[in-house]
């Protein structure tokens, strides 16, 4: 429950929100993260009236916490199938990042289960840093999310190029453009992913108005597009996402590309270093529907 509970926390950054997730009060949970403080020795979030964010430690732990809870599940998955009477079954965890195209995994894990009816897949929502420690250790057995630096001890292989995309309430000055740039985004309020969700997606979005010499102004962040969209049309502000994580056109929103330097992210599937038969040919699955023109339609 402790580590259940720093994972929900720190995507949600709210305790409220990550007690909702979890069907648990909101005492129970932040009693949990307080246990877990309590063993480790320091502090996993700064916490204000206003707002909770986490602390160097929390942010350094957040990788294996994930990865830790993946190898419980599939723990858990194993003991039921040995339970039950069933030794030939095995276990494929599939991590997938947040914004990535669900739809392209939806297609090939339906095909992959057609292909090998005795494993048993575990689909797994985990940032792209937290599956790459989870690969080296052998917890996940495939992930998909976004390309970031300093990746070792894993094969990755490049799914396909999104763009970033602005969500624009209709009324908006910026609406009826074609394209927009970072400099024409300089200063408006921003809604976007949290940087411990998506990293790489971050970085690429940092360089953008970097290079364009724009002022970067994030407002809110939401842990999925569909949150996003909502606050958008509330009036919050423009919203910031990637093409693949828009599976239908969000109604009362214009969707407009970005344009200019470092305005798209590749999304990348992601092995370990000497991968299991399934997990290759899911790769080879992904790599191959990724490539059909109907995939990003």
């Amino acid at each position: 429950m402790e580590l259940e509970a720093f994972v929900t926390v720190a995507e949600e950054l709210h305790f409220g929100r990550a007690a909702a997730r979890l069907h648990r009060g909101q005492p129970t949970v932040s009693d949990a993260v307080r246990r877990l403080e309590s063993t480790l020795g320091g502090r996993l979030f700064h916490r204000t009236s206003r707002r909770v964010s986490l602390t160097d430690l929390g942010e350094a732990l957040l990788p294996d916490a994930h990865a830790t809870l993946a190898q419980l599940r599939r723990f858990q998955q194993r003991g039921r199938s040995l339970a039950a009477g069933d030794r030939t079954r095995t276990t494929l965890v599939v991590a997938h990042a947040e914004y990535t195209d669900h739809q392209l995994l939806l297609r090939c894990l339906q095909q992959l289960r057609d292909r090998f009816p005795d494993v048993t897949i575990v689909p797994e929502a985990m940032p792209t840093t937290a599956q790459l420690t989870a690969l080296r250790t052998e917890a996940i057995g495939v992930g998909i999310g976004w390309a970031t630096g300093g990746v070792s001890g894993v094969r990755a292989r490049v799914l396909s190029t999104e763009r970033f995309v602005a969500l624009v309430p209709a009324p908006h000055p910026l609406a009826g453009y074609a394209e927009l740039s970072a400099s024409e985004l300089s200063t408006t309020g921003l809604l976007t992913w949290p940087h411990q969700i998506n990293s790489g997606l971050c970085d690429r979005l940092l360089a953008a108005f970097r290079i364009s010499g724009a002022d970067l102004r994030i407002i809110r962040t939401a842990d999925s597009v569909h949150a996003i969209a909502a606050h958008v049309a509330a009036g919050t502000g423009i919203g910031i996402t990637v093409e693949s994580a828009l599976d239908h056109r969000p109604p009362g929103l214009h969707v407009i590309p970005l344009t200019g330097p470092s305005t798209t992210a590749d999304q990348v599937v992601l092995l370990p270093a000497e991968p299991s038969d399934t997990a290759t040919a899911l790769r080879d699955l992904l790599l191959h529907a990724s490539a059909e023109p109907s995939a990003g339609s």
